[in-house]
């Protein structure tokens, strides 16, 4: 891969990962509740599902996605259903949180953090749209003159650090922001806005034309 086209590459990503999307919220709200080892689990399980979409858009994945419009609607129903169900127990566990009014142990609290790698995989997943944005976004870098897996192995390895990076960003600013407003009721309102934002998302996945 030439050095020049995968600074392009390099340069892309990088805006198109600057727009926050479910993932980086994802992260974002990790960082503030748990702190940055769960951001990074987060991160990480977002990872493994683009190690595994890229590998799909090498094989034609996208193309075959492109071809089937009913599988795309159900992956599409799918994965819009599980941001709305995110959105949906999140509100839900706040709102008993505040009502009840009892803080909890460490070892309680510990059992009732998420999975945060594991949803941060669903979460990277649940957009089908993906498949075919990688689909038609990455075969634009790929060079004639060099190995394609070569080159896609490059692709995926710098898009890793091009989210790792932008994400433990956003979460560092948060987390400072959080702190900042931490015992003030600021911190209730952006835990709302965050799951309510998921819902949104969720549902504008649902809807969308394609």
């Amino acid at each position: 891969m030439k050095i020049e086209l995968w600074f392009l590459f390099f340069c892309a990503y990088l805006f198109i990962t600057l727009a926050p999307g479910p993932n980086v919220i994802f992260v974002v709200q990790n960082a503030v509740k748990y702190g940055y080892r769960k951001a990074l689990l987060s991160i990480l399980g977002n990872l493994t599902c683009q190690a595994i979409i890229v590998l799909l858009v090498a094989c034609g994945a996208g193309a075959m996605l492109e071809k089937s419009p009913m599988a795309f609607f159900i992956l599409k129903v799918i994965g819009g259903v599980y941001l709305i169900y995110l959105g949906v127990t999140g509100l839900l566990k706040q709102r008993r949180k505040e009502g009840g009014g009892k803080k909890l142990g460490h070892k309680e609290r510990e059992t009732r953090e998420p999975s945060c790698f594991k949803t941060g995989f669903f979460v990277s997943a649940s957009n089908p749209k993906t498949v075919i944005f990688l689909s038609a976004f990455l075969p634009q870098f790929i060079s004639p003159d060099y190995a394609v897996a070569q080159q896609f192995m490059i692709m995926f390895f710098s898009i890793c650090l091009i989210v790792t990076l932008v994400h433990l960003s956003y979460s560092y600013l948060a987390k400072n922001i959080s702190n900042a407003f931490q015992t003030t009721t600021l911190g209730k309102a952006f835990s709302k806005i965050y799951h309510t934002v998921f819902i949104a998302l969720g549902g504008g996945l649902i809807f969308s034309n394609r």
